[in-house]
């Protein structure tokens, strides 16, 4: 198994903490030296030049959808030379009437060169990508694969 870390750092900047005034703006950062700039969703009090935790979740399942397929395409044979996905995450009422992430769609767009898979196989290669997706495999949240 193995072990994943993210730093987070928020300071206050002097805002009226009480009155909820406070700056939603932070940053992460990560083992090999990336960061990113992190805040609320615009919703919520949040910078709209900054990434907020529902966009991060969505593009997490996205990514981790994608490195899936890609390894199970490359098992199969087939070559993609290119994938593409407009992830849309949905903010909404759960079953316990809690705001939560209820919906993922992911959209995506795959070129492949030489032998591309028919319908039939691109369909089971991506019900097998989320099958085994270790992002998908730890939430709750409804996740659908549009093509």
């Amino acid at each position: 198994m193995s072990e994943h870390r993210a730093k987070l750092i928020w300071d206050n900047d002097g805002s009226d903490f009480l009155a909820k005034q406070y700056t939603r703006n932070h940053r992460i950062e990560f083992a090999n030296g990336q960061a990113y700039a992190a805040s609320a969703a615009v919703e919520y009090g949040g910078d709209a030049q900054c990434v907020d935790p529902e966009a991060a979740f969505t593009a997490s399942l996205s990514s981790c959808h994608m490195l899936t397929f890609l390894a199970l395409a490359a098992v199969k044979g087939f070559v993609v030379e290119r994938y593409e996905d407009d992830a849309v995450g949905t903010l909404g009422k759960n079953e316990q009437g809690r705001l939560a992430m209820t919906h993922v769609l992911l959209s995506p767009r795959i070129a492949f060169s030489g032998n591309a898979p028919d319908e039939g196989i691109l369909t089971t290669l991506h019900e097998r990508a989320h099958r085994a997706c270790f992002i998908a495999n730890s939430v709750t949240t409804k996740i659908e694969v549009a093509q």
